[in-house]
This record gives C-alpha cells, structure tokens and sequence, in this order.
C-alpha cells in the first residue's frame, strides 16, 4: 500500500515538490527485438524531500536547480481533473476489454512481438494474447490503457510507490518522469488529481496537457544531459 504521507505538491510556475522520501529511480527504455523492456539507468541521490524540474532548463536535471524563474516558465495546468473512467474510451475484445484516455507518453510498451496492444484485444479469446494485452497495457506506464475483464473487474498488479525519471536513447530524447504506485499529486491550486496506479509527468516543459506528459519532448528533442553521461 502505498505510504498516505508519500505526495507531490506542484508549485505554481516551478516544479514537481516531492514529499516522504519517494524511491527515485532512473529508467532505461530499452528495444529489445520487437518489444520494450525498462533497464536500471545511474544511480540517483535519495532525500527525504526534493524537488524535480518541470520547465526542462534546468542544469542539475532530474533536480530543480530554479532556473524557471531565469526564463519565466508558464507551468499553467490544462490537463482535465475529471476521473480516468469518465474520461476513457472502453473498447471491447473478444474476452477483456481495453479502457484509453489518449494520454500517450510514448512508452510504445503498446507494441509487442504480436502486434499492437489494440489489434491483440481482438484476439483475445487466444490465452497467449489476452495474456499480451494485459501485460502491454499494465507496462504502459502513461496510464493511458487499463485491460478490464468483462465484469469490469481491473487486470493490472498493484504497483510500488516510487518515481522514475526515463530516457529513451532510441529516440536519442529524455522522456517522463512516472509516478507510479497511487501518490498522490496536488496541482498549485491545491487541487488532488486522481490518485493512479501510474501516470506520466512532463518534464520538458513543452507539453500542452500539464502536467501530464504528451509526448513533446519527442518533438522538441528534449534532452536532459543524459546523453552526455553516457
């Protein structure tokens, strides 16, 4: 269960405040054959509290080092509060269901050695691929897709509260930072979004659905550093 104390204040125009000694963890998005695996990246510094850059300038990255301020960062949040299930679409398959909000971070977790999330929903009557379906959707760590049984029961494992700052050097781009595990996020307003068991925050600054993650940093080519280090 996740710690009630563990959370995430977004600070107007600044960045990600984490509370309660969050893991922080680097994550490698990684092809391997025609699949995507997440590998152990460089070991971060663990605090009981810190904060994570936001407008994407910053020269301490993953770390806020308040270079906002520099070039007056608009962190305006846009994204919709609603809840995930009023907002996502459920398509039916054949034995589960697939529930999708369109939030793409572009994990592509969603394509797997058989095809696609979505193409695998229309043969999930077959065990190896209502099997994929569940996986792939529980490995799309944006929160966009949810496998749901026919009684609408939710097919994904609980995850460990935990936060993961992701590179993708296949693309040669930083990705999100995912906050997995339910912690809960509370917008400069003071308002809570959903708690989920995972969701992807932008970290470039760039995107157009604060502060969630909408894939510019694939489009302005973000890079954090990262790619320096290597």
């Amino acid at each position: 269960m996740t710690d009630k104390k563990m959370r995430i204040k977004i600070i107007k125009d600044g960045p990600y405040c984490v509370f309660a000694s969050v893991p922080l963890k680097e994550k490698i998005i990684t092809p391997v054959g025609k699949h995507y695996e997440y590998r152990e990246g460089r070991k971060l510094p663990q605090k009981e509290t810190y904060s994570l850059c936001r407008c994407g300038k910053s020269k301490d990255h993953p770390f806020c080092d308040g270079r906002h301020k520099e070039i007056d960062f608009d962190g305006q949040e846009t994204a919709s509060k609603e809840k995930y299930d009023e907002r996502a679409e459920l398509l039916p398959g054949k034995e589960i269901d697939l529930m999708d909000d369109d939030r793409c971070a572009f994990l592509r977790f969603c394509h797997t050695e058989k095809g696609s999330t979505w193409e695998l929903l229309e043969e999930s009557d077959k065990k190896e691929e209502r099997e994929l379906v569940i996986k792939s959707a529980g490995e799309c760590l944006a929160g966009r897709l949810t496998a749901v049984s026919k009684e609408g029961e939710v097919l994904e494992a609980d995850l460990e509260a935990e936060i993961w700052v992701l590179q993708d050097p296949e693309k040669k781009v930083s990705s999100a930072i995912i906050v997995k595990g339910g912690i809960e996020i509370e917008s400069a307003a003071g308002e809570i979004y959903e708690p989920r068991n995972s969701v992807a925050l932008c970290r470039c600054g760039e995107s157009k659905n604060k502060p969630f993650c909408d894939c510019n940093h694939l489009h302005t080519n973000f890079q954090d550093g990262y790619q320096n280090k290597e």
